[in-house]
């Protein structure tokens, strides 16, 4: 066994797949955020917000203000400097802090993409991205070859494990059996050409859509790992993809993914990228002198960074599924929901006020939720445990330092789950102020009353 593992981890491969994997990583970054600069999210999202959500022990992450500006342009041209392998490893580690940074600002921005985003450059790190076609092979006077297999197919099973416990989520009643959440969304689609008034509206279409999506995603990875089916995979991705893209508002995440497949591809098709980049850049390459060819790249640290990349898988592997360790239904309590991959598997909306309240002399009064939150953070907060908490805390300080005495904050909250018709979510007697945010489970959450069968 240990034999098998050395002579795979010795074991070289061409340097151009992951070479490619760079150039068009740092692009679609780049242009990510140039994205949310031109749309004025940064504004929107980071700024003029009162009050942010934090993910769980890091409430130490907080906006800066106008300088998150000055944190996109770094993390622009961080991206950038990725995609012409310049100052590779200093740039993808400061990629990673200030990308994470940005999504610890606020939680109600979280999207699965921006999670895979943040892992795999955290991964990157550790992968030798700059060995070909990069300005590092130019001011370093050397380029290499070869590089270590494991370096290219640690990026395959990240995308597998993406691919496949996104499959694995949507092994459940509601997805499979009731269409939902897609019964909701696809009859909204009615002004789409052709399809929008016929297919979108149809039952078993909405049906054909879910199941085909669970298989789509349990063996797409497989499907791309074998050369006889990897062009009909490919063209899969690319369908679905686009599809999803026109169907919903999901931003950079389907062109992202379809780029991130083309790392299954054998190295003669990156080569072909390669000389394609080569010759658009060809002007400037007359001035710049070939770096000499060294084969193999040198992997001096493999002792160190071997472990952390596994320990790295292991977390992506057992994590997801933390939310057996919970007794109630995860898409009520959302309970180990995130950073799961579990993508569009639920329409959930509610109503939630608060009521301020003197457990002394008895006086209340409620509070407007849009003195304090955008009506994005409300519509987040609403239905989601952990904000509607973060929030409860949030109210009960503020009046405090208003010289409120004696507070309690109690939640009138009702959500309707996957078409579901609308029901009281929080126990109204509890004082909320008085909870604490913890990994326990959140026994204020009035139960489900219901059955969701699966993972």
């Amino acid at each position: 066994m240990t034999s098998k593992l050395n002579k795979y981890l010795n074991k070289t491969t061409n340097a151009a797949p992951l070479a490619v994997f760079r150039v068009l990583f740092g692009i679609m970054m780049c242009f990510s955020l140039l994205r949310f600069w031109y749309h004025g999210w940064i504004e929107k999202l980071y700024i003029a917000p009162k009050f942010h959500f934090k993910y769980y022990n890091f409430e130490w992450v907080r906006s800066l203000g106008d300088y998150n500006y000055l944190l996109f342009f770094v993390c622009g041209i961080s991206a950038l400097f990725i995609a012409f392998g310049l100052k590779y490893r200093f740039s993808i580690i400061i990629f990673f802090l200030s990308f994470t940074y940005i999504e610890l600002i606020d939680k109600t921005t979280y999207l699965n993409h921006y999670y895979f985003i943040s892992v795999l450059s955290f991964l990157m790190i550790f992968l030798p991205a700059n060995a070909k076609f990069s300005v590092d092979n130019l001011l370093r006077k050397r380029r290499f070859n070869q590089i270590p297999n494991w370096t290219i197919d640690s990026i395959k099973l990240l995308l597998g494990i993406v691919y496949f416990y996104a499959g694995i989520a949507k092994i459940n009643s509601d997805w499979l059996l009731s269409a939902m959440p897609l019964k909701i969304w696809l009859p909204s689609k009615y002004d789409l050409p052709i399809i929008g008034n016929n297919l979108m509206q149809q039952d078993w279409f909405h049906h054909a859509m879910s199941w085909s999506g669970m298989f789509y995603d349990l063996f797409i990875p497989f499907l791309l790992l074998y050369k006889r089916t990897r062009i009909f995979a490919f063209v899969l991705v690319v369908f679905f993809h686009v599809f999803t893209r026109i169907l919903f508002p999901i931003g950079m995440f389907p062109f992202i993914m379809i780029v991130a497949t083309l790392i299954f591809f054998d190295a003669s098709v990156h080569e072909k990228i390669i000389a394609i980049i080569k010759r658009i850049i060809k002007p400037f390459q007359k001035i710049i002198k070939a770096p000499k060819l060294q084969e193999t790249y040198p992997f001096c640290s493999r002792k160190i960074l071997l472990p952390i990349v596994a320990v790295f898988f292991a977390f992506q592997i057992l994590f997801p599924f933390r939310y057996l360790l919970y007794k109630n239904e995860l898409f009520w309590t959302e309970e180990g929901y995130r950073l799961s991959w579990r993508v569009m598997l639920m329409e959930k909306a509610g109503m939630t006020t608060f009521k301020i309240a003197n457990s002394k002399s008895g006086q209340y009064f409620y509070v407007d939720n849009t003195d304090f939150l955008s009506a994005f953070q409300e519509r987040q907060m609403s239905s989601q445990p952990d904000f509607i908490l973060e929030y409860a805390h949030f109210l009960g300080d503020h009046f405090k330092t208003q010289g409120h005495e004696n507070i309690q904050v109690f939640a009138d909250s009702y959500v309707a789950l996957n078409g579901r018709l609308s029901k009281q979510y929080v126990d109204p007697t509890v004082d909320l102020y008085q909870e604490k945010e913890s990994f326990k489970p959140k026994n204020w959450i009035l139960p489900f009353k219901d059955d969701i069968k699966g993972f």
